[in-house]
């Protein structure tokens, strides 16, 4: 006989920017939110019966008013509102997801009058994740797409060797990779103080970067747990970080066929295949609660 197990539905990828207009000034705010609500939706799947169904075009209009009505102060904060207000205002929706990615603009300096002028940022793509069942709450941030290169200062050798393995060693070499990262937070409960969540990010990510860039590399490996540890470190409000970072790999070019030598200058930028390095940095004492595919959360 079959069962209906785990099931949830809502509206995915609504784009809403927000723009707030602080006189000539203006600010913007770029998100692409999903929702997703799960609770008592049984008979919905098993006898087609709609009575305890918020409707999905609902909770994209939700979105949008919210937007209007709370302002988007930071994706975690906005999630928050959406995550309460569909638990507290539905009886039947029992746990709320909400995932949210952020596209960041800057701002456009010239000589004329207003500063409503911006540019896409290039640089990476803000991620979060807000989970409440009506009691505790689950805030995961991060980001993607963020690329970093070294270009000395790594290394890779001394690795194990079978009949099949060509790579040469490398006692100075580019490494370079395209960061996912997510962090979960401790607040869990609306009694304790929440915290400031973009000052959070930008933290976060700066402590990402000086590691990065002053870990002398034997492994990108090593290099992911000095970024991982340098979090967990210097903030306290986080208790998970996990990373997925692709090797972007950079091989020497062969000039000797037109008697030229490559002094580790020359390389070719290889796309695919690549090394793909993932692992959970905790504090002590702490489970895992991140996925290990990154692609599912």
């Amino acid at each position: 006989m079959p069962i209906l197990g785990q099931n949830q539905y809502g509206k995915a990828e609504n784009r809403v920017v927000r723009i707030t207009r602080d006189g000539a000034t203006h600010h913007i705010k770029d998100l692409n939110v999903s929702v997703s609500l799960s609770g008592d939706m049984d008979e919905v799947h098993l006898s087609g019966s709609n009575a305890n169904v918020l409707p999905t075009d609902t909770t994209k209009n939700t979105v949008y008013a919210f937007a209007k009505e709370h302002g988007i102060e930071s994706a975690e904060q906005f999630g928050i509102h959406l995550a309460r207000h569909f638990v507290t205002s539905q009886p039947a929706i029992h746990r709320v997801r909400i995932r949210i990615e952020e596209y960041s603009w800057e701002r456009i300096e010239h000589s004329g009058k207003g500063a409503h002028s911006f540019v896409r940022s290039g640089q990476e793509t803000r991620l979060a994740q807000i989970t409440y069942d009506g009691s505790a709450w689950e805030v995961v941030s991060g980001l993607k797409d963020l690329t970093l290169m070294n270009s000395t200062d790594s290394e890779f050798w001394g690795y194990v060797k079978d009949k099949y393995t060509t790579l040469p060693e490398a006692h100075d070499r580019i490494l370079a990779t395209d960061v996912s990262g997510r962090w979960r937070f401790n607040w869990t409960d609306d009694e304790a103080p929440m915290p400031v969540w973009d000052e959070s990010y930008a933290q976060v990510k700066q402590h990402m970067l000086q590691a990065f860039a002053e870990t002398y590399s034997l492994s990108l490996q090593q290099t992911l747990y000095a970024m991982g540890a340098r979090i967990i470190d210097h903030r306290s409000e986080i208790d998970e970080v996990r990373f997925s970072l692709p090797n972007k790999h950079h091989f020497l070019v062969d000039l000797a066929p037109f008697g030229l030598k490559n002094d580790n200058e020359v390389y070719f930028a290889a796309d695919r295949p690549y090394g793909l390095i993932e692992a959970t940095v905790l504090r002590d004492g702490v489970e895992a609660r991140i996925p290990a595919d990154l692609t599912n959360l």
